[in-house]
């Protein structure tokens, strides 16, 4: 989702060497352009951009460094819009929360990231289906709701969204939810029908918060219907969807310096855990590709405590991580969400990784190769897989539909990973991220 953008970036600032002159600016900022309006940046705000880093560039004196330093911190403030960032809860709740956006931008689903990102937070979440102008909005939803396990408020027989919606806040009020996100109608373009509901279901449950869900694949169309919207209904902040398929990734800067209002989250894949909180100045590290590990803790730490991991790093240093503690760990960072989304928070790994970034882990051949040949273990195999002698191994691939080389080389690829592990972990790498995991459990962004 960074790729282009951080490629370019990265062979703008390989114009300049660590100290240089003038002309070595001018071209630098030169490639910058062009790379910025490449990446469906607007014109006006790559103008801006470029001109206050070569001013600030200069100001600093002319290098590498100094080059680096002038553009994260004018990306910073280019996303970096006034208002709040991620989700700011109601002193009294429940928190409602109107999903606008228009058809095909990803609302329906977008609501249920929300929904599944709110309740890993520990909060007692209900979704309303008020998109009543397309036909499968409802049933979306339901699906969405009961995959994540989320109560969801619904009417069939009802044909009026706003007693939909009314209904909704009523079973909240009743029911003492913390959120109540509301998914109204789209279109597929602008128009005033689509207007005038909006405005009865705002006036019908007054909102604490309006979200517009932004195609990201609709490059500067999104920037345009983001602030008609602005303009038309008022919103509070824009969720970046289908971010990932987005090769460009301009979209962002964009939309942060045109429209006015924060980019509150993006949709960074496919899956329900796939939504991340927009922080200015960690997503201006990922697209000059240093990732942002601050991030990668804070999403880790909703979906496993500090002491889980604490019990998972003594295994580790033990050498005693087994076969269940490796399953273990699979369905967590499933819980997180993309592999693609996770490689793309660590420095550096983004531009290495290939094939990981598209690896699925629940179909990829060699997880189903590896989930096989552990369900065909006894449970004492599991718990120690020293014990697994050569009898063993071939019950265990006959079990498992693998031939014996199949079966030797995963066990081999395991106990390498787990001495690697170990490795790690004595010069301080686990001890440094349960530390780093237990500051994010005191502050997760809300």
């Amino acid at each position: 989702m960074f790729d282009f953008i951080t490629s370019s970036i990265k062979s703008t600032v390989n114009k300049i060497r660590f100290q240089d002159d003038e002309k070595a600016l001018k071209n630098a900022t030169a490639e910058l352009r062009k790379a910025l309006l490449k990446a469906d940046v607007h014109h006006k705000t790559t103008k801006d951009l470029v001109n206050n880093v070569e001013l600030n560039t200069k100001k600093l004196g002319i290098g590498q460094n100094t080059f680096l330093k002038a553009l994260k911190d004018e990306l910073t403030t280019i996303l970096t819009a006034n208002g709040n960032q991620g989700f700011v809860f109601s002193s009294t709740p429940p928190t409602i929360v109107l999903m606008t956006g228009l058809q095909g931008s990803g609302k329906t689903t977008t609501t249920g990231k929300l929904a599944n990102y709110l309740k890993t937070r520990k909060k007692k979440v209900l979704v309303a289906a008020a998109d009543l102008q397309r036909l499968a909005a409802v049933e979306q939803l339901k699906q969405i709701a009961a995959q994540i396990d989320v109560d969801i408020y619904f009417d069939d027989n009802e044909k009026d969204p706003v007693k939909i919606a009314q209904g909704a806040v009523a079973k909240a009020n009743k029911e003492l939810y913390d959120v109540l996100l509301i998914d109204t109608a789209g279109r597929l373009a602008i128009d005033v029908e689509l207007m005038a509901e909006l405005k009865k279901v705002k006036d019908a449950v007054k909102p604490n918060e309006i979200f517009y869900v932004a195609d990201s694949l609709t490059g500067h169309d999104a920037t345009r219907t983001a602030t008609t919207f602005k303009e038309e209904i008022g919103i509070d902040g824009v969720i970046l969807s289908k971010y990932d398929g987005d090769t460009k990734g301009g979209v962002a800067l964009s939309i942060a310096h045109q429209v006015g209002v924060p980019l509150r989250f993006i949709g960074i894949g496919e899956k329900m855990p796939d939504i991340e909180v927009f922080i200015p100045d960690r997503i201006a590290s990922r697209l000059l590709g240093a990732g942002d590990i601050e991030g990668l803790a804070e999403k880790t730490s909703a979906v496993m405590d500090e002491k889980h991991a604490k019990a998972v790093a003594k295994k580790i240093q033990k050498g005693e991580f087994n076969f269940n503690d490796f399953l273990e760990q699979l369905e967590m960072i499933k819980k997180l969400g993309s592999l693609k989304s996770i490689i793309s928070m660590i420095p550096g790994l983004s531009q290495m990784a290939g094939p990981l970034k598209e690896m699925d882990l629940d179909n990829s051949k060699e997880i189903v190769q590896i989930k096989a040949l552990i369900s065909s273990m006894t449970p004492k195999e599991r718990e120690n897989p020293d014990l697994l002698n050569p009898s063993r191994k071939r019950r265990i691939s006959n079990g498992a539909g693998l031939n014996e080389m199949q079966v030797n080389k995963i066990l081999k690829q395991f106990k390498n990973a787990s001495k690697m592990a170990k490795k790690l972990s004595n010069k301080g790498g686990m001890k440094g991220f349960t530390n780093m995991l237990a500051q994010a459990q005191k502050g997760i962004p809300r």
